[in-house]
């Protein structure tokens, strides 16, 4: 592994980035490609590890885990929060929103006008920002999602976005969420 690699790694990682498999960077590709030999992930993961990063390999992506202590904990819960959020708006835009899918905001937008619970979603993620249209606040939400590494803008002119393999993890994130359906069932009397 030369050096130049392992710098540009951890110089996308440490910011909280992803590296995915269908980046539609060429570079971000070629650098999971490398990552993706084993030799060279244990490689990695033994020199991260001695600078307190601990690499972690996903279902098409890489990404930094960090031990924090519990006070950050309601941090993490809060940004939970917003993930889920976001996930459960993009799905309810398209069920079939998932790695891969490609949209405009404009599609979301010209949706609203037939689906009431994606009107409802769009206006409780941006309550705040009751200044702004849908369509800006539609804008707003991807762009988060680009900021955080798990959509990338693919075409500027038609501002199409493709969803990245990084998306990956906010689903296992929401599977490892267990929800008892009857909760009576398990309280002994």
């Amino acid at each position: 592994m030369n050096r130049k690699n392992t710098s540009k790694i951890f110089e996308i990682l440490r910011k909280g980035q992803f590296i995915c498999s269908n980046s539609p960077s060429e570079e971000i590709k070629k650098l999971y490609d490398t990552m993706d030999n084993a030799d060279v992930f244990d490689e990695l993961y033994e020199y991260f590890l001695q600078i307190n990063y601990q690499l972690e390999q996903g279902d098409g992506y890489f990404y930094f885990s960090k031990h924090e202590s519990n006070a950050d904990l309601e941090r993490k819960i809060e940004k939970a929060f917003q993930w889920i959020d976001n996930l459960d708006f993009f799905k309810t835009y398209d069920s079939s929103f998932d790695v891969g899918f490609r949209f405009t905001p404009s599609e979301i937008h010209n949706q609203l006008k037939n689906n009431a619970d994606l009107k409802s979603k769009l206006q409780s993620l941006s309550k705040s920002k009751s200044n702004k249209n849908h369509l800006e606040n539609i804008r707003e939400i991807v762009k988060k999602m680009v900021n955080e590494d798990f959509i990338a803008l693919e075409n500027e002119i038609s501002e199409t976005y493709k969803v990245l393999t990084s998306f990956n993890y906010l689903k296992d994130l929401i599977n490892q969420i267990n929800i008892p359906e009857n909760i009576e069932d398990e309280i002994p009397e």
